[in-house]
């Protein structure tokens, strides 16, 4: 029968073997000739003093977020939220300069070419039947100019929106708040470039399609079978290749503006730059810009629709007797709730869209050259009382690709 240790008190010290050897301690032997050292031998204790947690080892920690977006490679749902998170971060500089630019270029137009459409109606009405076709021709023609007037009012709008969203973006990764003029101040410089870019492109894509429906014209007045076939085909086909080309021209150039105005590159060197950051993601970036795209649309006719059906069913109501002038009343009223809504859902949309751009420039950058790396350390240095160079601008700093030097804006915002 083997016999059982001696009982040992809670605390105490262990009897010895009682089989005569020498007891030796738990973690080595003794030294010969003399006893184990007291407390070498045994490990400390694994758990806290007074019954406290173990103290455990140095896990992962979360990369910092600052601001907007974590300050590491965003996956496809941070883009996406991201986006929205920028109007309700900082709404006054961002849905604030998007609706007052939208509104303003949808007034603009409508008064450029309303008024010489209006203008050239009187002179038709007025005319005898002898001139009256010279001057249709002409006021065709006006309306044309103006339509273009129009146009070129929306480029200038769209590109100066873009690009204060774009800076807006860059800065609220790092923490920052901006107001308007900080972020007009901060793009100084690179707003002709940007609407140079945003004009070349819009003039690129009209020029393609006057030389296809010219060409398809052209073979339709033909006459004959084969030539009114072979129109249809053209422009069937080339129609559909215009269309899958002119999205892979824009998924490939759509970091373009913020190349322009975040490195302040000439615009070469921002194309170059965009297809460079755009390689191998293409269908990632075309992705989010469809889906937000997709998403502004469905808005839109959501909300356009229910208007619609009401302010049929209320010229009704107003105007049981079909009197003309309440009816014009009516119509009027309805034609400036639409054009408030458009003016509401569009700014929403180029917000979404510039930002989500924005968003896809500055995860390129974090994975294909380290830039979460950049913006930690500028949040490191800035939170222990020290300004770094902008880490957007390192390019410009080291002097690639023609980069224009940056202005020396001082930060005089908010960090959030």
């Amino acid at each position: 029968m083997t016999d059982l240790p001696p009982w040992q008190a809670p605390g105490g010290a262990a009897a010895p073997p009682s089989d005569g050897h020498p007891f030796t301690a738990p973690g080595g032997p003794a030294a010969p000739g003399g006893p184990a050292s007291p407390g070498a031998a045994f490990p400390p204790p694994s758990g806290s003093p007074y019954g406290g947690p173990a103290a455990g080892p140095i896990g992962w920690a979360p990369p910092p977020k600052p601001g907007l977006v974590p300050l590491r490679p965003l996956g496809f749902g941070t883009l996406f939220t991201g986006s929205f998170q920028v109007l309700r971060r900082n709404p006054r500089p961002t849905f604030g300069a998007a609706l007052l630019l939208v509104g303003l270029v949808q007034i603009l137009s409508l008064a450029i070419v309303l008024g010489p459409t209006i203008w050239g109606l009187g002179r038709v009405l007025r005319a005898s039947p002898e001139d009256s076709a010279a001057i249709e021709i002409g006021n065709t023609a006006l309306t044309i100019v103006a339509s273009l007037f129009a146009v070129a009012l929306s480029l200038v709008a769209s590109a100066l929106l873009q690009g204060l969203i774009v800076i807006e973006v860059s800065r609220a990764t790092l923490g920052e708040k901006l107001t308007m003029g900080q972020l007009f101040r901060r793009g100084r410089g690179r707003w002709g470039a940007l609407i140079g870019w945003t004009a070349l492109l819009s003039l690129a894509l009209v020029a393609a399609i006057v030389i296809l429906v010219a060409v398809v014209a052209l073979m339709i007045s033909v006459g004959e079978t084969a030539g009114l076939v072979g129109g249809v085909i053209l422009g069937i086909g080339g129609g559909l290749g215009m269309l899958v080309l002119a999205i892979w021209i824009g998924i490939k150039t759509a970091l373009v503006p913020t190349a322009i105005v975040l490195e302040r590159l000439p615009l070469r060197a921002s194309v170059a730059r965009s297809w460079r950051l755009t390689g191998g993601r293409f269908w990632r970036t075309f992705g989010i810009l469809a889906l937000i795209t997709v998403i502004v649309q469905t808005a839109s006719s959501a909300v356009a629709t229910p208007f619609s059906i009401a302010a049929g069913l209320g010229i009704g109501l107003v105007n049981p007797a079909q009197d003309e002038t309440t009816a014009l009343i009516a119509v009027g009223m309805l034609y400036v709730v639409t054009i408030i809504v458009t003016i509401v859902v569009g700014a929403i949309g180029a917000v979404l869209l510039s930002a989500a751009t924005g968003l896809v420039y500055i995860d390129a950058r974090m994975r294909d050259e380290g830039l979460d790396l950049d913006l930690q350390r500028f949040v490191e240095e800035r939170a222990a009382g020290r300004e770094g160079p902008d880490p957007y601008q390192e390019r410009a700093a080291q002097g690639l690709d023609g980069a224009a030097p940056s202005p020396q804006v001082p930060f005089t915002g908010t960090v959030a």
